[in-house]
């Protein structure tokens, strides 16, 4: 239970990562965490890749005001207000049947936009924290690691909702989540650091 503690990624730049494994093929999903940084350059926060892409699914700031969603190697571009010294939250859900992709910012939900129906995500899967996947596993850019604090991660197989975005963001989830800040298996490679 990682209840009320972050991951610290202290180096910039980095070659660092939180890894996680899936073995469950997604129609669709919905992914949140909280980041905090003050990075200004590229980076990624949330990598899922297989052996046949790179990019399954990608979190990923190219820009401060910027988020990058990709869902099967497609790309779509939110644009958000620039914070300072404050972290964010972000969830973003997609579903297969519609290709709609859902995106919220501290809790605020955003435009809907669409990408890829009738895809499937693939499986087994390494994701990555703090990490762009080139290859399965590994292939990063230095350029894009991350560096900061990373919490309240969480991954459904299910759309959701306004106020279960909200639930999230306090880590109180409504629905089980496929892994959770509470459920979190992980192994930690190379300079991240667990701390409250």
């Amino acid at each position: 239970d990682l209840y009320r503690k972050v991951f610290v990624f202290r180096k910039d730049p980095s070659d660092a990562y939180v890894l996680l494994e899936l073995e469950q093929p997604l129609h669709n999903f919905t992914v949140c965490l909280r980041s905090f940084t003050d990075l200004t350059r590229p980076y990624s926060l949330f990598s899922y890749a297989t052996k046949t892409h790179s990019n399954e699914i990608l979190l990923f700031k190219p820009k401060p005001g910027q988020y990058e969603l990709t869902v099967g190697d497609k790309a779509l571009y939110f644009t958000v207000p620039i914070t300072v010294g404050e972290s964010e939250h972000v969830c973003f859900s997609w579903e297969s049947s519609t290709g709609i992709v859902g995106f919220w910012f501290n809790g605020k939900p955003w435009p809907r936009k669409g990408l890829q129906n009738g895809y499937m995500v693939g499986v087994p899967a390494y994701i990555l924290l703090g990490q762009d996947q080139d290859s399965f596993g590994g292939g990063f850019d230095a350029q894009q690691s991350f560096v900061g604090e990373i919490s309240s991660v969480y991954m459904w197989d299910t759309g959701i909702s306004n106020s279960e975005v909200r639930a999230a963001m306090y880590d109180s989830p409504i629905q089980t989540p496929i892994f959770g800040w509470k459920n979190f298996l992980y192994k930690i490679v190379g300079e991240v650091y667990l701390k409250p």
